[in-house]
This record gives structure tokens, C-alpha cells and sequence, in this order.
């Protein structure tokens, strides 16, 4: 599948806001239980920390499927 582009206007976001505002989770609670079961790599790595800074170049995939890379707007 291929990584789907998501644009942000600020510095970084937040794992879980990430994942509300990508329309994976419908609150933060799902995004938090997705985190926690460890349903979400960032980087090809497992990440369980709602809170973790996402930033342009960043990449978010997620066990079930889905990939999203992070750019800056204007980038």
C-alpha cells in the first residue's frame, strides 16, 4: 500500500491527535487503546506513547493497515 501524504501547518502533532485527525480513530480514546495494544509503528518502530511528536519526514503505519508520511505545508 502505498504512504499517503498528510500535510501540517504547525511544527509537529501528536501521535494521537494524529490518528483523530488522519480519521483512523474516532477519539482519543480508540487512538489511545490503538497505541497501547501497539497497533502503530512510527519510523518502522512500535510506539506506545499517545504523546510522541510527529514531525515533517515522519512515517505512520499501522498493523491493519494504512502508511502516512508527515510534510510541512509548502514543503
Amino acid at each position: 500500500m502505498a504512504e499517503q501524504i498528510i500535510t501540517i501547518r504547525t511544527e509537529y502533532i501528536t501521535l494521537d491527535a494524529f490518528l483523530k485527525w488522519a480519521g483512523v480513530a474516532a477519539t482519543g480514546g480508540q487512538a489511545k487503546s490503538m497505541i497501547a495494544a501497539g497497533e502503530v509503528r512510527v519510523n518502522g518502530e512500535p510506539e506506545r506513547r499517545r504523546g510522541r511528536k510527529l514531525y515533517p519526514g515522519d512515517r505512520v503505519s499501522l498493523s491493519s493497515g494504512g502508511a502516512w508520511v508527515l510534510q510541512r505545508e509548502g514543503e
